[in-house]
């Protein structure tokens, strides 16, 4: 009788045990961020070498400013994902917007990050979004780029970069990071790859986001390799079931409620949509003619830190740059002078000069928004130009322009003028001003003068005024070219 007690309540219990699902009796555990070791390159010289490249960045695409509500949306995402970072392994992580319509996203050393309108406008989603973020962080979170420095043997991969001379270039070719035809390139192994993908998963776990919408996300860009594959499969090689991958990855990971997309994220996407994103060849073609030195100079996309950047638009009085006038601009009768690695020029004591990468902005702090300039001139030097002829040069850069503002035309067609002791070419232009009159922006003249280098490529000067105020400035305006030096 108890021995066949004992035999039924045996087989109760196992019959038990076999209806508990396995999940049940799997021990669970918390991902923690791993330790991600100590390259030879210290964290001073990976921050460094970050923030030269990020200057180049904006000589060779199309960048949104900071102002920008798609920027902003993706910023406030950043610092939702960087506050789970432990704080001795964070770094000054930056997120900016590219206008380019390939589907890709990349990581500079230090923290700068750059992720393509092309990406969010194919993210289904904000966990897949979060999910590049996420794999873009990594890179910078385990070092990758610093780790490569030793292994690789890359002599002669930065011969695009101009901006950067010396020990500074020769440390980014060793981490693989390059520059071609406006595109940057940055070269990641396959092991790279998959602890980027482990890393990100942990950083979306823990702010509260789906990890294997990272992974389907970049599943979803495999089935377009057919057709050539987005530049991110490029940069990025497959480390191979990244799915798969993730799943065993998170497999011992506490259950949670994933967030779900928000509708900040369909906002930023619909916003998206309705802003001009540029192919990798016409990238390309502004990079070479100085473009998008020009186009962010003008629109206060600028690098972080600088003083164009930190540049209220405001007055004294609180006036904004909506409704600034001359006699807020009107400039002194005595001149001061910039002094760049280029150029040099002198412009009025009471205007400021703010300084960019192989470019100067000199306006009035009142004119300067911050995406914007309404009183002013830009000084660029674009340094790769293939066309041997000024003429073409010129041509090249006008076309450029008028793509991205498609209300710019030529108000006067391109005549030889002396500048700096070299023939140049003086052609006006007319578009719209950032200043508005009644809901409507008021017309603008821009005086664009372009000029050789002796060394090679091309300086270009942009005046810039409303079309009523441009006679009273063009003798300030003639007296600054007039001041130009070429270096």
């Amino acid at each position: 009788m108890n021995s066949s007690l004992s035999t039924r309540t045996l087989s109760l219990w196992l019959a038990l045990l076999i209806a508990i699902p396995a999940w049940s009796a799997r021990p669970t555990r918390v991902p923690e961020l791993p330790n991600p070791g100590h390259p030879s390159m210290s964290k001073q010289k990976q921050e460094q070498l970050g923030l030269q490249t990020e200057a180049e960045v904006y000589k060779q695409m199309p960048v949104l400013p900071d102002s920008s509500p798609v920027t902003q949306y993706v910023q406030r995402l950043g610092k939702k994902l960087v506050k789970v970072i432990p704080p001795q392994y964070s770094w000054p992580y930056q997120f900016h917007v590219v206008q380019e319509s390939d589907i890709n996203a990349f990581a500079l050393p230090g923290g700068p990050i750059f992720i393509n309108l092309g990406t969010i406008n194919a993210a289904a989603n904000e966990a897949e979004l979060a999910g590049v973020m996420s794999h873009e962080m990594s890179h910078v979170y385990m070092q990758h780029s610093a780790k490569q420095a030793p292994k690789q043997e890359w002599a002669n991969i930065l011969g695009a970069l101009g901006g950067l001379l010396g020990g500074a270039a020769g440390d980014l070719a060793q981490m693989g990071i390059q520059f071609g035809a406006g595109t940057l390139l940055l070269k990641y192994s396959r092991g790279d790859e998959a602890q980027a993908d482990a890393v990100g998963a942990i950083i979306m776990y823990k702010a509260g986001y789906d990890p294997r919408a990272m992974a389907q996300f970049f599943q979803k860009l495999e089935k377009l390799a057919g057709n050539g594959g987005p530049q991110f499969l490029s940069d990025h090689p497959n480390p191979g079931n990244r799915v798969e991958a993730v799943d065993k990855e998170i497999a011992n990971w506490p259950p949670k409620q994933y967030l779900g997309s928000s509708p900040s994220f369909l906002q930023a996407k619909q916003q998206a949509k309705g802003i001009k994103a540029y192919t990798a060849q016409q990238i390309a073609d502004g990079a070479k003619s100085g473009q998008w030195a020009l186009q962010n100079q003008k629109a206060g996309a600028v690098p972080p830190g600088t003083a164009a950047a930190a540049t209220p638009a405001t007055t004294a009085n609180n006036a904004t740059l909506s409704n600034v006038g001359y006699q807020q601009v009107q400039p002194s009768a005595d001149f001061k002078t910039f002094r760049g690695s280029a150029f040099s020029i002198s412009y009025p004591g009471n205007w400021q000069a703010f300084a960019g990468q192989n470019s100067a902005t000199l306006a009035p702090s009142a004119a300067v928004g911050e995406n914007a300039v309404a009183y002013g001139a830009i000084v660029s030097n674009a340094q790769n130009v293939d066309s041997t002829s000024l003429n073409d040069a010129t041509e090249g850069l006008i076309k450029n322009l008028q793509q991205t503002n498609p209300g710019l035309t030529v108000y006067d067609s391109p005549r030889k003028i002396q500048a700096a002791g070299e023939e140049a070419l003086s052609t006006m232009l007319a578009g719209n001003s950032p200043l508005q009159q009644a809901g409507k922006p008021l017309p603008e003249r821009d005086w664009l003068v372009t000029m050789r280098r002796p060394e090679g490529g091309m300086v270009h000067l942009v005046f810039i005024a409303p079309e009523s105020d441009f006679a009273k400035l063009q003798p300030t305006f003639q007296k600054m070219l007039d001041s130009l030096q070429v270096n």
